[in-house]
């Protein structure tokens, strides 16, 4: 698979989770376990999409997003 198509799917995939777990953590509807899961499959998408792309600023905030979303996994179960 070409790398422009690779990137393409992990951006659009990690923007729509990105936008699920946004939603799901704002409405505070007891699906905070599952908004921190889909941020956590987001970031990681986005660090990969970092790696492939060189794009080492980007990269960095998704671990500070990784590490965020580990910390609400485990304070919200």
């Amino acid at each position: 698979m070409e790398k422009r198509r690779i990137i393409t799917i992990f951006e659009v995939t990690g923007s729509a989770l990105a936008i699920a777990y946004a939603l799901l953590i704002a409405s505070n509807t007891g699906y905070e376990v599952l908004g921190f899961a889909l941020l956590l499959v987001s970031a990681l998408l986005f660090a990969i999409w970092g790696i492939i792309d060189k794009r080492w600023a980007f990269f960095a905030l998704q671990l500070f997003y990784i590490a965020s979303a580990i910390i609400g996994l485990i304070r919200w179960s």
